[in-house]
């Protein structure tokens, strides 16, 4: 007999990459932008119902009201569980259906044999994540493994350094860093760390085959469990006694640098 349990039904399967795929941004400037922009699939928009009633939560109630938007009212604590920022949201919450906001391990299981990822591993600073992401989609990076823990989240200062490319770059969530990368190794990708004293250079790095460039934290670089993964360590040159750059400089200089085009993009 067929096994038809809802953990295996297609019905399941959909639901959850829907799930996978929403973005939830907070504070009443960025959710009033986001309604004003009908290029954005909006799922729902979640607002305290103790807000104060002005003509900015007036507004975006009528945006939502014309775009069709489901809006749900709810008490504080509810709203900051949504939010995850009880401090910041201003009683505004907002959830994106985002068809490039996904997660790692789907990721994994899709068809393809060549790509090329950036890894934030440790970055706390929202610009340096917001600028990181803005380089990596002009550079036709193929996507950023973004883990929940121990790194910068995507709010409305990481919406704003990225300029609104956010909405447009793959993004990977998954937990950890580390566990994820020894997954994606064990699949064959190449994980390759960044580091001053590397004898190889960036632009030697050869060959037309799944990469992940992994960006460390603004202070202390690439953390230990990271670095022991890493199958390449490359340098980028530098003169005149330079001996770091940003890390949102670096990404730039990754995503732009030369190399074989892919023989089947993400």
């Amino acid at each position: 007999m067929t096994d038809t349990t809802p953990a295996d039904s297609q019905d399941y399967l959909r639901k959850r990459a829907f799930y996978d795929s929403l973005l939830t941004i907070y504070g009443r400037k960025p959710v009033l932008e986001a309604l004003e922009d009908l290029s954005l699939p909006v799922h729902k928009l979640h607002l305290a119902d103790s807000n104060r009633r002005d003509k900015l939560i007036e507004r975006i109630e009528a945006l939502a009201a014309e775009r069709h938007i489901e809006i749900v009212y709810r008490s504080r604590r509810e709203l900051s569980r949504i939010s995850k920022n009880a401090r910041q949201d201003q009683g505004v919450a907002l959830d994106l259906a985002l068809p490039h906001y996904g997660t790692a391990e789907a990721f994994l299981h899709e068809p393809k044999t060549n790509y090329e990822l950036l890894a934030i591993d440790g970055i706390t600073n929202p610009q340096n994540l917001g600028m990181i992401i803005r380089s990596a989609c002009a550079g036709g990076m193929d996507g950023i493994l973004l883990p929940r823990k121990g790194c910068a989240q995507i709010d409305p200062l990481v919406i704003k350094a990225s300029t609104g490319t956010v909405f447009k770059m793959r993004l990977l969530r998954c937990e950890k860093l580390a566990p994820t990368l020894s997954a994606f190794k064990q699949r064959g990708a190449r994980i390759c760390g960044l580091s001053s004293h590397a004898p190889m250079t960036l632009s030697a790095l050869e060959g037309n085959a799944p990469t992940i460039f992994v960006l460390g934290n603004e202070t202390h670089g690439v953390s230990d469990a990271v670095d022991e993964l890493c199958t390449h360590r490359l340098r980028i040159p530098m003169h005149n006694g330079v001996e770091s750059l940003n890390v949102a400089v670096t990404a730039a200089l990754i995503a732009f640098r030369e190399r074989p085009s892919h023989s089947n993009p993400v």
